[in-house]
């Protein structure tokens, strides 16, 4: 996973002697167990779950929404108070964090892409120091990938019309094998994508801010991210694994999509925004683009008027392809490499990075 520098200052320098962790979000009554054992008598953790959302689903860090008691509040504002670390960020009102927790130097995120989060609620300028869940997706996104691949590639579509229409008829179909991918954002979610595509013979290309650097496994060649305009006619599928930043806003506008081989696949595990979505539309309905795995949306929840639901060629994942039974066990055990770290003023595992946007 990746690793950042950050100052001792940020991390436990001048903390108390026992600082106060507050679990901020949904988890487990045996994960909250665990933060508790490792800690000892280094650290106080404080988990009351009735102040909490009530999850609905394995792995939900928001909940559904629960309105609370004056009393209730009091309670939850008293804690926030008292707070050195979060194990999640404050959804009551992220945006006053800094000042509701006055004494809060560390957020152990529980999703790998918040720099929009933290941009939205003004947390980016915050002396904060803020942690993310990068590398506990990567197996789970890449699985998706996969299927979303093998799913077009493998040309399930013209099997359920056969099946529809009771019709049996021997097919050829084009098979991953020898088929080009472009990964675009090579960190450990391209990385396992990566990894994966060449174990099925495809030829992987990747695409990042700059062309130096280690190769991630199974990349045969590395484009720089200015220049993916460039190779996009050569490319038979399109992995979209970047974080969402300034650079990679609408980084595949009308004119990239123009520039896609005819048939080509798209499958996006990054953010909505990264791509034009009236555009794909557009060449989803020509049939310019073969097909597309979604997990992510310009806007979220998809409206229920929006033209992809009634796509035939368009696979729709409610922004859950991460999501896994496993998720929470893995965030904790990065926060508690992370917690080892930070009472000995160590670098945090994960820091994001304010100049970057990840």
């Amino acid at each position: 996973m990746q690793r950042c520098e950050t100052h001792k200052e940020n991390n436990a320098v001048n903390s108390p002697a026992k600082p106060v962790i507050l679990i901020s979000s949904p988890l487990e009554a045996e994960h909250v167990a665990r933060i508790r054992q490792y800690g000892g008598d280094r650290v106080e953790v404080v988990h009351e779950p009735d102040l909490l959302p009530k999850p609905r689903y394995i792995a939900d860090h928001s909940g559904a929404k629960r309105a609370m008691t004056p009393e209730q509040a009091a309670r939850w504002s008293a804690m926030l108070a008292r707070a050195d670390i979060l194990f999640d960020f404050d959804l009551v009102d992220p945006s006053n964090l800094p000042t509701n927790a006055p004494n809060l130097r560390w957020v152990q995120a529980t999703s790998a892409g918040i720099g929009e989060f933290l941009k939205r609620t003004g947390l980016e300028t915050s002396k904060i120091a803020f942690t993310t869940a990068s590398g506990v997706h990567a197996r789970p996104l890449a699985e998706f990938v996969m299927l979303g691949l093998l799913h077009f590639f493998r040309d399930v579509p013209g099997l359920d019309t056969m099946k529809a229409a009771h019709h049996w008829e021997r097919y050829t179909v084009r098979g991953l094998e020898g088929a080009r991918m472009l990964v675009v954002g090579l960190g450990s979610l391209g990385s396992a994508v990566a990894r994966d595509g060449a174990h099925f013979g495809m030829e992987v290309w990747g695409a990042r801010r700059t062309a130096g650097g280690p190769v991630p496994q199974g990349v045969s060649r590395i484009v720089e991210q200015s220049k993916i305009r460039e190779v996009l006619p050569e490319i038979d599928a399109l992995v979209l694994a970047c974080p969402l930043t300034e650079e990679t806003r609408l980084l595949i506008d009308l004119p990239e999509i123009a520039a896609l081989k005819p048939g080509a696949v798209i499958v996006n595990i990054s953010r909505g925004a990264v791509i034009n979505e009236e555009g794909l539309i557009d060449a989803l309905r020509s049939g310019k683009v073969r097909g597309a795995a979604l997990d992510v949306f310009a806007v979220e929840p998809l409206p229920k008027e929006s033209p992809m639901w009634d796509l035939p060629n368009v696979i729709i994942s409610p922004h859950s392809a991460s999501t896994v039974a496993a998720e929470n066990g893995r965030i904790v055990d990065i926060f508690l490499d992370n917690l080892d770290r930070f009472l000995e003023g160590r670098p945090l595992r994960n820091q994001f990075e304010r100049a970057r946007g990840y």
